[in-house]
């Protein structure tokens, strides 16, 4: 390692001897569990100074985030301090892009050798046998119990580049070979102006798993790159529509998005502390804005962890936010100040699962075990109905 460098590249790090150094990922809890590098360490930027004490003395440590920009920052300050420490050049996305490299290298390799299994088929073998029962059973119940799909649907597959679409693309595919009804699938992915890297880590995956995508593009990213107040909201929402607009141009009647059951009981309870209100997130409604289209969320039934476990299992990466501006927008910074409502309330329901196991299940059936003789008010279609109006 270059002692007078504060930064150290990926292909460097690799050619040092594992056990000699300690890599370190910064970034906030909702990232890391998107992946993390193999052999990394979590402790996100805001602790990291006061859990020194965790970090060996006896070797360098190596920081990195996203795409290496705050972890340079870092790195410079714990240098002046007298640590050992350096920046991973380019971050996880740096590295994602370095492994994509060498999958693409390997894969090259195995088409050459007959008998051998792509990558796609065994993605697709794990979720026909190894986790057939925590993936493919509650997607075929959730599709069933809400009547998500139904004969000569077309549907149109929203990928955002994260596990859950890309998931959910696996699961439909599944889904299309056994099902008795028949239904289309377009794969449909928006490009709102990622990153190069980024655009490639999604096409990339979508190709390691035989997923066709379609990819049409849009300039979100920059219309709302200098909105101060709730960016990321304006940008899902006029994200919603552009997807709308497209399926409906490839003449789809439903389009279907990668919500699983942690955002649904996330989102109850969010609407209850936040915003004051019961409501939850719907497996299937009616768009107000495009008529003839509906919105269905197939892994409404699937556990993010679940999720993850499968994530792992077949060594795949995926990125949590494409946005190109992730390192630089303070609503992603890893310091405390960016940590979303969700994030919180994530927590506060991991807290509370210590102490009653069943905390999650409940929260869930607590929306479809709703008494109105005992609700104060309520709104059906815009309408508040009162206790007293009956009373």
């Amino acid at each position: 390692m270059n002692e007078s460098s504060l930064e150290i590249t990926w292909q460097e790090l690799k050619a040092l001897q594992k056990g000699t150094y300690c890599l370190v990922d910064i970034r906030n809890a909702a990232s890391a569990a998107y992946g993390m590098i193999p052999g990394a360490v979590h402790i996100p930027e805001n602790e990291l100074v006061d859990r020194l004490g965790e970090l060996p003395a006896d070797r360098p440590v190596i920081l990195y985030c996203t795409k290496g920009v705050y972890s340079r920052e870092l790195a410079e300050t714990l240098l002046e301090n007298g640590l050992d420490v350096r920046s991973l050049t380019g971050g996880y996305t740096g590295w994602l892009l370095s492994a994509m490299q060498q999958e693409q290298e390997e894969q090259h390799v195995q088409k050459q050798q007959e008998g051998q299994l792509t990558r796609a088929q065994e993605v697709e073998k794990s979720i026909q046998k190894r986790f057939h029962k925590e993936l493919f059973s509650p997607f075929a119940r959730a599709v069933k119990e809400y009547q998500l799909v139904q004969a000569h649907d077309r549907i149109a597959v929203c990928i955002s580049g994260g596990k859950d679409s890309m998931l959910m693309a696996k699961l439909f595919q599944e889904l299309q070979r056994h099902n008795q009804v028949p239904f289309e699938l377009v794969f449909l992915v928006m490009d709102p102006g990622y990153s190069e890297a980024n655009r490639q880590v999604i096409e990339h995956n979508a190709a390691i798993l035989d997923i066709p995508v379609t990819i049409f593009e849009s300039d979100i990213f920059e219309a709302v790159y200098g909105v101060e107040k709730s960016p990321c909201y304006l940008c899902a929402r006029m994200r919603r529509g552009h997807l709308y607009s497209k399926a409906r141009e490839l003449g789809c009647n439903k389009i279907a998005l990668g919500h699983h059951y942690d955002d649904v009981i996330e989102t109850i309870l969010m609407g209850m502390l936040y915003g004051g209100q019961i409501q939850t997130m719907m497996p299937k409604l009616h768009s107000t804005n495009f008529e003839g289209l509906e919105l269905i969320r197939p892994l409404y039934l699937i556990r993010e962890d679940d999720i993850k476990r499968w994530r792992d299992y077949n060594h795949l990466h995926f990125i949590q936010c494409a946005c190109r501006f992730t390192d630089t927008c303070t609503t992603c910074r890893p310091d405390g100040s960016g940590v979303s409502k969700r994030m919180e309330v994530k927590q506060l329901i991991a807290e509370m699962k210590k102490t009653n196991p069943f905390v999650e299940s409940n929260i869930f059936r607590s929306v479809e075990n709703v008494n109105l003789n005992t609700v104060i008010a309520y709104k059906a279609d815009g309408v508040r109905h009162h206790f007293l109006d009956e009373y």
